[in-house]
């Protein structure tokens, strides 16, 4: 088995000051409330220690993404490029890119790509002007994104904005609908709006789907996710642990535990993502 984890935070640089680290019981909290322990790496705040589980569990790689914003803090550029450095062999950079002015986004994308990353983050709902995903004052940095073939991962699930509706699944099927060969990736699934974000999935062929926490422990939803990813979604279907938060081989042993097809397995824990990221697959 072979596994690419798409939504991983380690225990190194500005993650350190976020709120996952900086208040480690909260987080051991929501763990819990998934059904799952905090990994003894992220207790010890050992990158090395996190690899060696990366190891032990199967996971090839992760992709960590960025985050510029005031409210949920933020992980430079730079800081993430260190980060991926560190581990060339093991980590892939996705970097936050704040989306207030979209003439200096713009650059900050190419300046990104130039660098290495695969891709960036957009997260509209958490900036210091909070904008819905298709906000028209997003569009040029769309346009820019789609022309130059840099997929864009959302925070488009969970506290995604100031309220639910910045979760709603229509904001991020016009996106769809107006740039459809821009690459999309729904991190958090759009959770809570399960069955819609399928039926937008269904629509648009340009997302790709990663639900990651919301997955387990019960959450609602989480069947619904599993059907797609049996069915039409199987080649555009993400597995992530959104470490801190899950333990890599938990969180496996877990997924594994859904009714998955024998035939989508790979695909769903390492296939998908690596088209993404250009790896050999």
């Amino acid at each position: 088995m072979r596994v690419i984890d798409f939504r991983l935070r380690p225990p190194m640089g500005g993650f350190l000051g976020m709120v996952m680290y900086a208040k480690i019981d909260r987080t051991a909290r929501m763990a819990r409330g998934l059904g799952f322990d905090l990994s003894p790496s992220v207790r010890e705040r050992s990158p090395e220690k996190m690899i060696r589980e990366m190891d032990a569990a199967g996971v090839r790689y992760g992709v960590v993404p960025g985050r510029i914003s005031p409210v949920l803090g933020t992980i430079e550029a730079d800081d993430v490029a260190a980060i991926v450095e560190t581990y060339p062999e093991r980590l892939f950079a996705y970097e936050g890119i704040d989306p207030v002015d979209w003439r200096k986004a713009v650059a900050a994308i190419d300046r990104a790509m130039l660098r290495g990353a695969k891709g960036v983050v957009l997260e509209p709902g958490l900036s210091s002007t909070p904008m819905h995903l298709d906000d028209p004052r997003m569009y040029p940095i769309y346009a820019h994104c789609e022309d130059r073939k840099v997929p864009v991962l959302f925070m488009a699930g969970g506290n995604a904005g100031p309220d639910i509706t910045y979760t709603s699944p229509e904001h991020i099927d016009r996106v769809a609908r107006d740039f459809p060969e821009l690459r999309i990736i729904s991190g958090h699934g759009n959770w809570p709006w399960t069955a819609q974000i399928i039926h937008v999935c269904y629509r648009r062929p340009n997302i790709w789907l990663s639900p990651d926490m919301y997955i387990f422990g019960g959450m609602p939803g989480a069947v619904d996710y599993i059907n797609a990813a049996n069915g039409f979604l199987a080649d555009r279907f993400l597995f992530g642990t959104a470490y801190p938060l899950l333990p890599f081989d938990a969180a496996l042993e877990a997924f594994l535990r859904f009714p998955l097809k024998e035939s989508v397995v790979d695909r769903v824990l390492y296939a998908n993502a690596a088209e993404l990221l250009g790896l050999k697959t």
